[in-house]
């Protein structure tokens, strides 16, 4: 069963995608902030991490380049879902090596299947 990590500061946000992924086979782990996810990315080791870039704490641009630095978490599949929107942003988010980047608001049918492309090996540097 994969592992999946929702971290944003956003409570209902981190519900909104834990209710999405509700009838998937999978454990899910949330944090409320950057240092939490970072502790929890290290015990669980999960196949999906899903990041907001704005968190207290590390951000997920500081998260994102701590987990391709780290051996034993690079392989794990990283999902930007943010709103941070603009196409620098988007450039920035993908040059630091998430694998997919996307924009809130987003359908949550749209997040479950960039997270089923995540699982099965998914795309490197996609924006939706």
């Amino acid at each position: 069963m994969p592992t999946i990590l929702i971290a944003d500061d956003e409570p209902n946000l981190r519900l909104l995608v834990a209710a999405t992924l509700a009838a998937e086979d999978c454990e899910i782990v949330e944090a409320g902030d950057g240092d939490q996810a970072w502790a929890l990315l290290q015990q669980h080791r999960p196949q999906v991490a899903i990041l907001d870039i704005q968190m207290p704490g590390r951000s997920g641009l500081d998260l994102i380049r701590a987990i391709r630095s780290d051996p034993t978490l690079r392989s794990t599949k990283v999902i930007a879902l943010t709103s941070k929107a603009r196409p620098t942003d988007i450039a920035a988010g993908l040059a630091a090596g998430f694998d997919i980047y996307l924009t809130k608001p987003f359908l949550p049918v749209e997040l479950l299947t960039t997270i089923e492309q995540a699982l099965n090996g998914g795309i490197r540097g996609e924006t939706a």
